[in-house]
């Protein structure tokens, strides 16, 4: 049995795990197809940036401005050296990191939060950014204390929508962990709707993603988030 085709990004392991630990269990659409888009057998996606200099040139050409005085001569090249930095997370795959795991036979309940992180609306190409919580039980299993934080930066830095970035995280510590149960929460501002458009700085954008036993367990979900919030 061939992967699907809309997994054809992905290495053939990962797909065959991400099958293991949904056996029974529905794929999360549209989220589901692109958890690992852009995953190639373990290679990160290249930055062209030749590309992204040309492109920032002509995007200060096009708002009036030049390009060639002073303050923005040196100002593509930073712009694409940024891009290497802030979008890293495309292509990276985040079993590399949760691969690491230790044996925890008698581990209740883990819980990791205020895990801060800088993501970029795909939208407006604007920062979002605040935090993420992570709480999940272990199947006998644990992941190394540093891999969840890591594991958000993968999708973190990369173009995406914060709805699809919990789901995202979600996903790839079920695939990896196989927890019996599984709670992700984010909260961040964007910056596209408090600099631009309705201008509300302040406003908050609350998402979550349950799998197993905190899916529908609204007292364990209760207690997950007072924890979060105390």
């Amino acid at each position: 049995m061939n992967p699907h085709p809309l997994h054809e990004v992905i290495s053939y392991r990962e797909w065959r795990a991400c099958l293991r630990c949904r056996t029974g269990a529905r794929f999360h659409l549209p989220y589901e197809i692109i958890l690992f888009h852009g995953v190639t057998k373990g290679r990160k996606t290249m930055i062209d940036k030749e590309k992204i200099i040309t492109a920032v040139r002509m995007l200060l050409e096009g708002i009036g401005e030049n390009p060639e005085r002073e303050g923005l001569i040196e100002t593509p090249d930073r712009v694409a050296r940024m891009c290497e930095e802030i979008f890293s997370g495309i292509g990276e795959d985040p079993g590399v990191h949760l691969s690491k795991q230790f044996t925890a036979p008698d581990s209740e309940l883990v819980i990791e939060k205020d895990i801060v992180f800088y993501s970029t609306c795909e939208h407006h190409m604007l920062p979002f950014f605040g935090k993420a919580h992570i709480a999940y039980i272990p199947n006998g299993k644990v992941a190394g204390l540093s891999k969840l934080p890591r594991t958000v930066e993968v999708f973190a830095r990369r173009l995406q929508i914060q709805e699809q970035m919990t789901v995202q995280i979600a996903d790839a510590i079920d695939c990896f962990l196989s927890p019996k149960g599984l709670m992700v929460v984010i909260e961040a501002e964007h910056t596209c709707m408090t600099m631009r458009g309705v201008k509300k700085p302040g406003v908050k954008t609350v998402t979550t993603a349950t799998r197993g036993l905190f899916k529908d367990d609204l007292e364990r979900q209760r207690l997950f988030l007072e924890t979060v919030r105390g």
